[in-house]
């Protein structure tokens, strides 16, 4: 009962932060490039080492993330340009945000933690990109655990609570899964499809 309200509370206060943006006029697009400013304020909280800080940050900036497409749509401007424009920004977001730990851990001199970040980029990579290059090929390829909401929901949380590592570590192993998954899936697609490899 209690989170049920409180769900509705949080909805009703997106959907008239949705509505008065839509009278201000301002752009989807604009949006989302301020979602990407705020990121880079979390970048440098994680490069000097204020994890908490940056764990708010990206906190708030998830809420331009969920913003740029509904007020897309309420006001009627969903355009292929601006998925297109979103889905760019979203990775600078990430980059940016494992740019500020690598940072951090380079100033402190752990770099075994600077190899595992650089790992994790590489998959975060990866993932993004053996679902668009599989999806060039067949209609979807959505299978894997590690998306864009997950990596940031962790770091958040290793951000709020102090977990970092231990959230890297989570992000290492299941965004290389996650990679693995879709390269299996889509040879598994193609070769019904007819494909001879």
């Amino acid at each position: 009962m209690i989170s049920r309200k409180i769900g509705e509370g949080g909805t009703w206060i997106l959907n008239w932060i949705v509505r008065s943006l839509v009278v201000t006029g301002v752009s989807p697009n604009f949006l989302t490039f301020f979602g990407l400013t705020i990121n880079v304020l979390a970048a440098f909280a994680f490069g000097y080492g204020r994890f908490q800080t940056a764990g708010w940050i990206i906190l708030a900036a998830s809420v331009f993330d969920m913003l740029d497409g509904r007020v897309a749509r309420e006001s009627h401007r969903v355009s292929k340009f601006g998925a297109f424009y979103d889905s760019v920004i979203d990775r600078y977001s990430d980059l940016a945000l494992y740019v500020g730990l690598i940072v951090h851990y380079y100033h402190i001199q752990s770099l075994r933690f600077v190899l595992i970040t650089a790992l994790v980029v590489v998959g975060s990579v990866m993932t993004s990109y053996t679902r668009a290059r599989a999806e060039s090929l067949m209609p979807s390829c959505k299978v894997g655990f590690m998306e864009r909401p997950e990596r940031i929901v962790l770091l958040i949380l290793g951000g709020l609570f102090n977990r970092m590592p231990q959230v890297l570590w989570v992000l290492l192993i299941f965004s290389h899964l996650t990679v693995v998954s879709r390269i299996y899936y889509a040879r598994q697609q193609l070769r019904a499809a007819g494909d001879p490899r």
